[in-house]
């Protein structure tokens, strides 16, 4: 089974890349880019079939590894 793990900051803390980010693409004449927040997407290749043991070991994942849940956010997603 295929999971996707998507992480972002949480709303209020300080994003520089996003900013550096933004910062470069005006400099590219994409001047309609109002805000920026990057993040991170994992893939993981799973061997359980099991959906709720799977979501419960990928919650355990973000909690302890994949995320800094003090400043991040995180979204798990089966595929």
């Amino acid at each position: 089974m295929k999971a996707r793990v998507t992480v972002t900051l949480k709303n209020g803390v300080l994003d520089p890349q996003g900013k550096a980010i933004q910062g470069a693409l005006k400099s590219l004449g994409f001047a309609g880019v109002d805000d920026v927040r990057q993040g991170k997407l994992i893939e993981l290749e799973l061997s359980t079939h099991d959906r709720v043991q799977a979501e419960a070991d990928l919650t355990e994942m973000c909690e302890k590894l994949l995320a800094n849940t003090v400043i991040e956010n995180y979204r798990i997603e089966l595929i």
